[in-house]
């Protein structure tokens, strides 16, 4: 069986390998938003994934707050008038 003649340096063993897992990642467009995306995974802009709406986005938490708000400086107004 062929055996090396002398030692590879590291420099040059490693240069076989460099360029083995440089690839480029396939991507897509939401369906919903058209931002890019990648594939088998939800949209983080909207939330959705073939669809449906499956994250709660950044907007969604900030519109749910906003209506708590609302809600809680109506039932603090109602409360006002009552004792008025």
């Amino acid at each position: 069986m062929p055996v090396p003649k002398r030692k590879l340096s590291k420099s040059r063993r490693d240069k076989r390998s460099a360029n083995k897992g440089i690839m480029m990642h396939g991507f897509g467009t939401c369906s919903n938003c058209t931002k890019p995306v990648l594939p088998h995974s939800a949209c983080l802009e909207c939330g959705f994934y073939k669809g449906e709406k499956v994250l709660e986005t950044k907007m969604d938490r900030a519109m749910a707050r906003g209506k708590k708000v609302e809600e809680r400086q109506e039932s603090l107004a109602a409360k006002q008038e009552a004792v008025q």
